[in-house]
């Protein structure tokens, strides 16, 4: 089995097209059991956000891996195969989890280095064990992935990599409505990165911060905790006519700010310039907003074009030295986990062949005194594990290293092993210690 990831991201897709292919929860959930009812695919995480969508999975076969991932995520999504196709990306093996884990330190986010997607991964692996669909090889690889995300966070200078998506936009409103500190801001939704948004806002003393939301009780919440102020969502319009920059980021499968609304709060701004901040995928502006005169709309698209100038490059290289390292340290560990079952089996066999004979040798000799008895068998033993020592050290040690699994392979073909009937031999009665078992 080996880990395949089939997606589609910010980078491969235009935006409209990301906004057909995004996925609930329920719906990421259902793509994961379709997938895994496929003939090749044993394990599926899917992982949506704002600007992917993608399923890991522990496939038997590399091409029909491919296909099945393909049509699950065609079926899931209602956009037919075809168009999917070329935006589609595909990574496999050792490239998949070197794609985890530049994806989950934030390598390749928008933003760089945002921290949001460490929660997003940790959610989706929660959702996915509890579904029956992520097992143990694709949380094995999770789990590491979201410790090398910690690692990035902790020893290098990635938060510092990049601007958020909210300060980017913010900074880019700046320049359209003047200093924040003179500006109302209004935030439209209540989640993580509407949270975001408001403690972004804060920290640039913006003038005055009002939150809206269909649950009022979360945004009274929100902004309570900047000492803003909320609005019922039913005052939309009123909100979007008094504010000057207005960050949307509800997750609403529709358009929540629409050209009619915005178009009315212009008329009554009486040609203040406005800036809108879209952060939301599917987008919760209308994209028609964009013409309406004394109006600036940025999007997730436009804001990536704009944070893709403002990397730093040496922060970046900390990172992707780090996730080389935990790549070839987890690999370096799944063939060393590959191997153990070689060990057991030859360790196994010898204990068999040492029993039989053992047992014939008692046959032949008839009554021993039992002392002599038990310091024939203990040296027999001694001598098979000194003989089986090297052997089995260094089929581990070589494991470790790219290619090492033929080590291992050797073994198999030179002692004729057999791993899965391990348990069989353990089974068979055994009056003396195996081999490593003696004093």
């Amino acid at each position: 089995m080996s880990l395949l990831v089939v997606g589609l991201s910010y980078r491969t897709a235009p935006l409209a097209l990301l906004e057909r292919a995004a996925l609930t929860d329920e719906a990421s959930r259902q793509l994961e059991l379709r997938a895994c009812r496929r003939d090749h695919v044993a394990e599926a995480v899917a992982l949506s956000t704002c600007n992917r969508l993608e399923v890991y999975t522990e496939v038997s076969k590399f091409h029909n891996g491919v296909s099945e991932v393909g049509e699950s995520l065609a079926e899931a999504t209602g956009v037919p195969l075809e168009q999917l196709t070329d935006h589609l990306y595909v990574h496999y093996e050792a490239a998949a989890v070197a794609h985890l884990f530049g994806v989950v330190c934030g390598l390749d986010s928008m933003a760089v280095g945002e921290p949001q997607i460490l929660g997003q991964v940790r959610h989706t692996m929660r959702e996915a064990t509890e579904a029956g669909t992520a097992g143990r090889s694709l949380s094995s690889v999770l789990r590491h992935a979201l410790r090398v995300g910690k690692r990035a966070h902790a020893e290098t200078g990635l938060d510092h990599a990049g601007p958020s998506l909210v300060e980017a936009g913010l900074h880019r409103a700046e320049d359209v409505v003047g200093p924040l500190r003179r500006a109302s801001v209004l935030v439209v939704g209540a989640g993580a990165m509407s949270g975001l948004a408001v403690a972004t806002a804060a920290r640039a003393e913006a003038g005055d911060i009002v939150v809206t939301n269909r649950t009022a009780t979360r945004a009274d919440r929100l902004a309570a905790g900047v000492g803003g102020r909320s609005v019922p969502f039913s005052k939309l319009i009123e909100a979007l006519t008094d504010a000057d920059v207005v960050v949307s980021c509800t997750g609403a499968m529709g358009h929540v700010v629409t050209s009619a609304d915005v178009e009315l709060a212009v008329t009554r701004r009486a040609g203040r310039p406005q800036v809108y901040l879209d952060l939301a995928l599917p987008r919760d502006v209308e994209p028609g907003v964009a013409d309406l005169p004394g109006v600036d709309l940025l999007d997730l698209e436009a804001l990536g074009d704009h944070l893709a100038a403002e990397k730093v490059a040496t922060d970046l290289a900390q990172v992707r030295e780090l996730v080389v390292e935990e790549v070839d340290a987890f690999l370096a560990r799944l063939r060393a986990e590959a191997v153990a079952p070689t060990v057991v089996a030859l360790r196994a066999m010898a204990r068999s062949v040492v029993e039989s004979e053992l047992a014939r040798l008692r046959g032949r000799l008839g009554d021993v005194d039992d002392r002599v008895r038990s310091e024939i068998e203990h040296t027999v033993n001694r001598v098979v594990d000194k003989l089986l020592h090297t052997p089995t050290v260094r089929v581990k040690e070589l494991a470790g290293e790219p290619g090492g699994d033929t080590y291992a392979e050797a073994l198999r073909n030179l002692f004729g092993l057999d791993p899965s009937n391990v348990a069989a031999i353990n089974a068979a009665p055994s009056g003396v210690p195996g081999p490593g078992d003696a004093a």
